[in-house]
């Protein structure tokens, strides 16, 4: 008896072009994919996900793959653009928390203590956008909101289907879309600590017309400071459900149905 093992190259094919695009999106994904998560635990999970979605996405992709290389190695290359790009159009709906935190700390007088970001590889970053990144990671695992990034790596396969070329052109329009998207969401975000700061700092221009004397600045600091403070308190929790909201909206698109 004779067992036939020609199979088991176009299964590992197929098997490392479906790793090639999940990895790679999993790489840029928030939540998944973050720098705070080890790297070993990170491959761990691609692997995972590539095994469990492998009897879905694997009969896809056209027959005899290994037959021909230039033709698997073109397949290679458009896996990695598709996860590159959903990756990274889901990625930068993260940067709207730190871009906000900016314009919360520059408007509470808090923009020069800066700590570090374990959010965002280990950088520099106001302590509002540290404290509002932490904080909508937590609340994506909370929500169960990761369940629709691994249905956006499952219908990425029927929206992206493999073996055709990556659509560049829809690719680079949501990406626009989504930048500018980010930086609406983040304005929104922070108007209310935008207008307490216009009128706070038009009453200490106001205040020191009618005062030369009196040092505002010096004591403006740490009332500025805690009306920061008192506006993040308050305002917390209708922030975070608002980015939630949009966090979810810009995933929906890569989900069908």
């Amino acid at each position: 008896m004779t067992i036939q093992l020609d199979f088991l190259p176009d299964i590992t094919a197929a098997f490392l072009l479906m790793f090639a695009r999940l990895g790679t999106m999993l790489m840029l994904l928030p939540a998944l994919g973050e720098s705070s998560i080890p790297m070993r635990m990170r491959l761990t999970l691609a692997l995972a996900l590539t095994l469990v979605l492998y009897p879905v996405g694997a009969a896809q992709y056209p027959a005899n793959l290994t037959e021909n290389m230039a033709r698997l190695l073109v397949l290679l290359a458009g896996e990695l653009a598709i996860g590159f790009g959903i990756g990274l159009c889901a990625r930068m709906i993260t940067s709207v928390l730190q871009i906000a935190g900016v314009i919360m700390a520059n408007q509470s007088g808090l923009a020069f203590a800066l700590g570090t970001d374990i959010a965002n590889e280990g950088q520099q970053g106001a302590l509002y956008g540290n404290f509002l990144s932490i904080l909508g990671i937590t609340l994506v695992f909370v929500t169960d909101t990761h369940y629709l990034v691994i249905a956006a790596l499952f219908d990425s396969f029927t929206i992206f289907p493999p073996g055709l070329a990556p659509p560049v052109g829809d690719f680079t329009q949501n990406a626009t879309e989504t930048v500018a998207h980010v930086f609406s969401i983040a304005v929104r975000m922070s108007a209310p600590f935008l207008v307490v700061g216009l009128v706070f700092y038009f009453g200490l221009g106001l205040l020191n017309k009618l005062m030369p004397q009196m040092q505002i600045f010096f004591i403006a600091m740490p009332v500025n400071i805690a009306i920061g403070l008192f506006l993040l308190m308050a305002l917390i929790v209708t922030l975070m459900m608002f980015y939630l909201e949009h966090f979810q909206d810009s995933l929906g698109k890569f989900i069908v149905g």
